[in-house]
């Protein structure tokens, strides 16, 4: 690989990330701390709408610039939209037109930057994280409130038409295998880059757990319908317990969740509880509703956990379909959880996760790939 020191890029995130405690902002930060440990000097600029100016980017980037990301109601009313359309800056636009270094789109979100005629000419990369229309359609089906679920389907609309903006990019560099086949089809120029996350080796106990266990953002509308219809669908009759451990639970969950005496609650558990519930559960179950996006979840699942049964939905482009059970119904779903609950998970198996995980998902062999398409 070239020698580095002295590469310069600039990245422009949705958002502050850090703490990279949600999808999005978790491929994005170990992103930059890859980009940082090839010595490349990354100009970080983040819109900035509730998370606060983090000194550990000041550590990791060149430079660090912060922009306030407008969230008024007037940018609903717009052809453009939503998620794009507040975030707009003038500011930004002046820091990236003093010099010519590469530019790295964080999402759709940030892709108004290929309109801006001033940038005519720059080498301009967008990540995509999602392919975002069938993500906000996902969204509308799952909401309950009228307002939200109106605003869902509007934006996916607004998403759909405006998706053509990134023809204008250089090159698209996808997070899945199934978003990389989409977008393949639209533009020209698309690579597939798994995300990047916080994981360096294995740290699976081997032998046997006592309990099955879901985690996930509780207060996220696909999360509390997963837990509702494996707490209603699938632990209803199995005398096997399931403990359920996530952020913000929503009352009726926490009201269903006390109905069954073999299920329990574990609301807001810290990084350190949640990573011992992971490795010491026999069964980590991840179902899903909605193909979109890569769970990271999956990976801290495959990393620290033993038994991995999720839904094919849940895989959705991941390439690591042979590292999990598969079961898509709740009669499968059933079947599987008492079959896994009789074997012992063994080191022949960690070492097969071991070597496919390194295959696909290593950092370092992902960041020079990743150098070498944006520069």
């Amino acid at each position: 690989m070239n020698n580095t020191a002295d590469q310069h890029i600039h990245l422009v995130s949705f958002d502050v990330p850090w703490p990279a405690n949600y999808g999005g902002v978790i491929d994005v930060f170990f992103k930059l701390k890859a980009l940082s440990e090839k010595g490349i000097k990354v100009h970080l600029h983040c819109y900035e709408y509730g998370r606060k100016p983090a000194e550990i980017l000041e550590t990791l980037c060149y430079e660090v610039n912060y922009y306030k990301r407008d969230i008024s109601k007037k940018h609903l009313f717009k052809t453009i939209p939503y998620i794009v359309s507040s975030r707009s800056s003038e500011e930004l636009v002046q820091q990236l037109l003093k010099d010519d270094y590469p530019i790295l789109l964080e999402g759709l979100h940030t892709a108004s930057l290929l309109e801006d005629t001033r940038l005519k000419g720059r080498k301009i990369s967008v990540r995509t994280h999602n392919i975002e229309h069938e993500y906000y359609l996902h969204l509308a089906k799952a909401e309950t409130a009228v307002f939200k679920k109106y605003y869902f389907y509007n934006e996916a609309g607004k998403l759909k038409k405006y998706e053509k903006v990134l023809r204008k990019a250089d090159q698209l560099i996808a997070i899945s295998k199934k978003d990389m086949d989409y977008f393949s089809k639209h533009f020209k120029n698309v690579s597939f880059i798994p995300a990047f996350h916080p994981h360096k080796s294995l740290q699976i106990k081997p032998g046997k757990g006592d309990y099955v266990l879901y985690h996930g953002n509780l207060s996220v509308a696909e999360n509390f319908n997963a837990v509702r219809y494996l707490v209603s669908s699938v632990f209803n009759d199995l005398n096997i317990p399931l403990k359920v451990a996530g952020l913000n639970p929503p009352a009726h969950l926490t009201n269903l969740i006390a109905e069954f005496p073999n299920v329990s609650l574990i609301p807001n558990p810290t990084d350190q509880e949640l990573y011992e519930l992971i490795s010491e559960a026999h069964i980590n179950v991840s179902v899903t509703f909605q193909a979109t996006g890569l769970k990271l979840k999956l990976l801290n699942i495959l990393y620290n956990g033993r038994f991995c049964l999720v839904n094919d939905k849940m895989l959705s482009g991941s390439a690591l379909d042979s590292l999990c059970i598969i079961a898509n119904d709740a009669a499968s779903l059933k079947k599987q959880i008492k079959s896994l609950k009789k074997k012992s998970f063994g080191q022949k198996a960690i070492q097969e996760r071991a070597e496919k995980l390194g295959l696909l998902y290593h950092n370092g062999n992902n960041i020079e790939r990743l150098i070498e398409l944006v520069t």
